[in-house]
């Protein structure tokens, strides 16, 4: 069910309960398929008898409808895939964060200026640096990685994963030492890996169009945070074949700060969306 906490102006709500949000604000029909979610928007009070929005919403709205800049983190652990963002707007900053089971996302207004702590929050970064000696650099594929991240996932116990997940990786075959054993280590100590994505209306060459970057991170706890070097983010659909390259590069956690604050646009970069 939606709801709402005015005391720290933050917001639950589906997909379903925004998108039919937002057909509302722009005085659109809302489709049979998305009653449930008028009728439980209006038993939480966020849509007024009348047919209209609350007024607590319209910040959060304005900022949907009217985002400059859009940030999309994707989780991936055991406990599945996740989804969470950021929407800049011209007054109004939100994040939003999913979590796991649930159908609801969070909604929260950020102060404009905490944008890059926001984000690092998010992705859970910490400031303690792992040492880490020996091989800082491992190279793979796309297809051996798939392929040890299934025989993980049918390892009878936690203890049989190591010797699981190195046995697919050598059968793949093109990895040696001390790449095999360095990355059946990530692999088995991957706590979670997500990718941080900021699209906004830029420059596409000498074209006005739709401007996106990005980059991804292995979050693999005692063996620190590691650079999905490649395949490079944003990711096209044609670059995800089990022979396109795995690159992952050791990093620490003051240098993904960095390029999360450099992943943003700044003021120069962006071109207001026309008006509608």
């Amino acid at each position: 069910m939606p709801s709402f906490d005015l005391s720290r102006y933050r917001f639950r709500l589906g997909d379903d309960d925004l998108g039919a949000l937002i057909l509302i604000a722009a005085g659109e029909p809302v489709p049979d398929r998305l009653a449930s979610a008028v009728a439980g928007l209006g038993e939480a009070g966020l849509i007024w008898p009348d047919g209209r929005l609350a007024e607590a919403l319209q910040p959060l709205i304005n900022t949907v409808l009217g985002a400059s800049v859009v940030v999309g983190i994707e989780t991936a652990g055991r406990q599945g895939k996740l989804a969470h963002g950021l929407l800049v707007g011209s007054d109004d900053v939100f994040s939003h964060e999913a979590w796991p089971d649930e159908q609801e996302s969070e909604y929260v207004r950020v102060d404009r200026n905490m944008i890059v702590w926001e984000l690092a929050r998010m992705v859970n970064l910490q400031r303690p640096e792992v040492p880490l000696t020996g091989l800082d650099t491992v190279d793979a594929t796309l297809g051996a990685l798939d392929a040890a991240l299934a025989a993980q996932g049918y390892a009878a116990t936690p203890a049989d994963e190591p010797t699981a997940v190195r046995a697919a990786l050598a059968a793949t075959g093109g990895l040696d030492e001390p790449d095999l054993s360095r990355l059946t280590e990530l692999i088995v100590h991957l706590r979670c890996s997500w990718r941080m994505t900021a699209a906004w209306p830029g420059q596409d060459g000498t074209r006005s169009g739709l401007t996106a970057r990005g980059f991804a991170i292995w979050d693999c706890g005692p063996l620190g945070h590691w650079h999905r070097v490649l395949p490079a983010e944003p990711v096209m659909e044609d670059a995800t074949g089990p022979t396109v390259p795995l690159r992952l590069t050791r990093i620490l956690p003051k240098e993904i700060w960095q390029m999360i604050a450099e992943l943003l646009p700044d003021a120069s970069q962006i071109n207001e969306p026309p008006a509608v």
